[in-house]
């Protein structure tokens, strides 16, 4: 999914590792990230810790997308920073999942964020679903 990802790659985020429900995501803050306050734009944040939610609900392989999202920032980041969005699985319900992630500077926690995830059915199973109940899928 990332290799496709023209997104997130245009913000300069670096896949590190995936694994079974969890991810590794890396980005610097650049000059064009930067708000009024000097300090980066929560909504690039939020992109990163996203992306990394992305590729961990991702990793089991059927299509899955975010139903919802919060994001609580703890600390500003900067011009230059390198920051790293560790995503893990809390637990997945049938098509339903719940993911945590950790948006770090170094050491130090920039935001704490909860996506929760829901597999999305495949024209092909949302054809067959439709059939034989008398109206045509949407």
């Amino acid at each position: 999914m990332f290799a496709t990802d023209r997104a997130s790659q245009g913000m300069g985020m670096e896949l590190l590792e995936t694994g079974d429900g969890s991810a590794l995501v890396r980005m610097t803050v650049t000059a064009a990230m930067i708000n009024g306050h000097g300090t980066a734009h929560g909504g690039f944040i939020f992109a990163l810790a996203d992306t990394a939610f992305a590729c961990a609900c991702n990793s089991h392989g059927p299509v899955t997308v975010a139903a919802g999202a919060d994001i609580a920032f703890t600390a500003p980041a900067r011009e230059g920073d390198v920051l790293t969005a560790s995503a893990r699985e809390r637990t997945r319900f049938g098509r339903s999942g719940i993911y945590d992630v950790t948006v770090l500077r170094g050491s130090a926690v920039i935001a704490e964020f909860r996506g929760r995830s829901r597999v999305i059915a495949s024209r092909t199973d949302a054809a067959s679903a439709g059939a034989g109940r008398g109206r045509a899928p949407s």
